[in-house]
C-alpha cells in the first residue's frame, strides 16, 4: 500500500448535506490515483450507502492500482444514529450489497466496523472467513476492539488490519494496540490523523453547522477547543521549522511509529489531498518528536477512546 492513503467518509458524512459536493470529491478520488495513493477507506454506512456508490463510480477504471477497504456491522437508524449488528445473515448480505455498490469482484479489505455485544464475535468473524475463502473479500480487518477481542478474531482467521484513531491529540492505541500489531504482522490504519481538520489549524467554532458531527465531539466543545489550541500553537512552531503546515506535522507523526501504520486522513478539497499526500516526504528529527511529545494532552474524549466494545449506539 501507499504510505498514506485516503478516508473518504467526509465526502458523504458526518459534516452536513450542505457540505457534498460529488462531482468535486470524484476530482479528489481521481487525483488521489495520480498521487500514487493507493488504499482509500469507507463503509456502507458512510450516507449511508451512498460513499460507496461514490467510489464505485469514481475508481472502477483504476481498480488495477487500487485498494478498496469497507467495513460492516453498523446500521444506520432514524435517529441518525447506529446500531450493531455483526449476525453471519447481516455480514454476508451487508457484503453482497457492497460488492455491488462498489463495483467489484473482491472487497480488498472488509473490516468489522464495530463488535456485536449481542452475537458472538466468534461467529461474526467465523462468517467474515468465509466470505475470503468464498473469494468475495481478500482480507479481514476489524475496528475498535480490544486487545482481548484481537487475539480471540485473530486465532480464528488472520486479520490483514485493523483501524483506530491515532494522531498527536488521540495516543491511547499506542499503549496497546499498536504493540499487538506489530507483534502479530498486522497493518494498523489511522484514521483523523489530522484530528478531523482541528489539527490542521483552520477549524472554528463558527465553521461547525449543526449537521456536523463534530458537534457530538468534546474536543470540540468550545472551551475544549480553545485549551486545545497549545496542541496546534505547538505544532505551527515544528512545521515552521520545515516550511510545511501543522497537518502535515500531524500525519508526518503518525508515520513515525512504524512500517506497518497507514494514515488514511480524509478530506474532500484537492487543495487539502495534495498537501496531505505531500507529509509523506515530511522527515521529522528527534527536536521535532520530543516537542510534540511534550505538547499537553488533548481536552476532550470520545466514547471509543474510553470503551472501545461500548455497546450503546454511537453516532460515528
Amino acid at each position: 500500500m501507499s504510505e498514506i492513503g485516503l478516508g473518504c467518509s467526509s465526502m458523504s458524512h458526518g459534516y452536513g448535506p450542505a457540505e457534498r459536493d460529488d462531482e468535486e470529491s470524484i476530482r479528489v478520488l481521481h487525483r488521489a490515483v495520480e498521487l500514487g495513493i493507493t488504499i482509500f477507506d469507507t463503509a456502507d454506512v458512510y450516507g449511508p450507502y451512498s460513499n460507496e456508490y461514490l467510489l464505485g463510480r469514481a475508481l472502477s477504471a483504476h481498480r488495477d492500482k487500487v485498494r478498496i477497504a469497507t467495513k460492516c456491522g453498523l446500521v444506520p437508524r432514524p435517529d441518525g444514529k447506529f446500531s450493531r449488528n455483526g449476525s453471519p445473515e447481516h455480514l454476508r448480505a451487508a457484503c453482497e450489497a457492497s460488492l455491488r455498490r462498489l463495483r467489484v469482484d473482491a472487497i480488498d479489505l472488509y473490516q468489522l466496523h464495530r463488535v456485536d455485544p449481542a452475537v458472538p464475535l466468534a461467529e461474526s468473524w467465523g462468517a467474515l472467513g468465509e466470505l475470503v475463502t468464498e473469494g468475495k473479500v481478500r482480507g479481514l480487518g476489524i475496528s475498535h476492539a480490544t486487545p482481548e477481542e484481537l487475539e480471540e478474531v485473530h486465532a480464528i482467521f488472520p486479520i490483514t488490519a485493523i483501524q483506530y484513531e491515532l494522531s498527536v491529540w488521540v495516543t491511547k492505541s499506542l499503549d496497546d494496540i499498536l504493540p499487538w500489531t506489530q507483534k502479530n504482522g498486522v497493518g494498523f490504519l489511522a484514521f483523523c490523523p489530522i484530528g478531523r481538520g482541528y489539527l490542521s489549524g483552520r477549524v472554528n467554532q463558527d465553521q461547525l453547522g449543526e449537521d456536523d458531527s463534530r458537534k457530538r465531539d468534546p474536543r470540540f466543545a468550545a472551551a475544549a477547543m480553545a485549551r486545545n489550541q497549545a496542541i496546534v500553537d505547538g505544532l505551527n512552531r515544528i512545521a515552521a521549522r520545515h516550511g510545511a503546515t501543522p497537518a502535515q506535522v500531524a500525519i508526518a507523526w503518525t508515520l513515525t511509529h512504524g512500517d506497518n501504520v497507514v494514515p488514511i486522513p480524509g478530506t474532500r478539497r484537492l487543495r487539502w489531498l495534495e498537501e496531505n499526500a505531500a507529509a509523506a516526504r515530511l522527515r521529522l528529527t528527534v527536536e521535532d518528536l520530543r516537542d510534540i511529545a511534550a505538547l499537553p494532552k488533548a481536552d476532550g474524549e470520545m466514547v471509543w477512546d474510553r470503551f472501545r466494545s461500548a455497546p450503546a449506539p454511537t453516532g460515528s
